[in-house]
């Protein structure tokens, strides 16, 4: 039998950095629609090449083909031990299929940490990310700032930030984000999967939490 869990986080609760840390210490694959989509512009099946058509049309991806990404991600020997599900399912419908996917394996969903994050806190995570002009350092403006406001500490240049990390568009990922997942984290609640964890905390906090709920989830199971 191998372990499945579905990672849920707002953007800024540190859900990627949290599911690289659970795949290098639990042994199980880090699996993250964002990374799947990348990997299809790269491929050459008759799958990877409906997605790529789509995409260049600037269509947005149906659940029966996201579904069908996951199938077959799923289903390859590195998956074999278990997952852990980052940035799927999105919605109900992508939830039920998951659970049909995973019956016709003759496994099961062992647990749905929720990373939790106020609002506010989790705005200010995205939209106070500024950057090196090599990409290579991250400050923020409200935990982490430079030493000398707007300007990188090694170099002394601008620091730069992402069209998409401005308050209006980082405001209204979040609170779709919040709108979509709500009946996702019902349903889950409803198959008392769901385990809690503050994401406002120092990164190795989160984990610790986050290890102890996981432990706590397949113990109960």
């Amino acid at each position: 039998m191998g372990t499945y869990i579905v990672l849920i986080g707002v953007q800024g609760a540190g859900k990627g950095t949290q599911a690289a840390i659970l795949q290098d210490k639990l042994g199980l694959l880090h699996v993250s629609t964002g990374d799947l989509f990348r990997a299809m512009k790269t491929q050459d099946t008759p799958l990877a090449r409906k997605v790529q058509e789509m995409m260049s049309a600037g269509e947005l991806i149906p659940d029966e083909i996201t579904n069908e990404m996951v199938r077959d991600r799923l289903g390859q020997d590195d998956a074999a031990r278990g997952v852990i599900l980052d940035g799927y399912p999105r919605n109900v419908g992508q939830a039920e299929f998951l659970d049909k996917l995973l019956a016709e394996k003759g496994e099961e969903l062992a647990v749905v940490p929720i990373l939790e994050l106020d609002r506010e806190i989790a705005i200010k995570r995205v939209e106070g990310r500024r950057y090196s002009p090599d990409k290579k350092r991250v400050y923020n403006i409200y935990f982490d700032p430079p030493e000398r406001e707007g300007v990188d500490d090694v170099t002394g240049e601008p620091l730069i930030q992402r069209d998409d990390d401005h308050r209006e568009a980082v405001e209204r990922r979040i609170d779709l984000f919040f709108d979509e997942t709500a009946p996702l984290i019902e349903y889950y609640k409803k198959k008392s999967l769901v385990q809690r964890v503050d994401a406002d905390q120092a990164i190795d906090a989160v984990t610790v939490d986050l290890i102890a709920a996981i432990t706590r989830a397949l113990m109960d199971g």
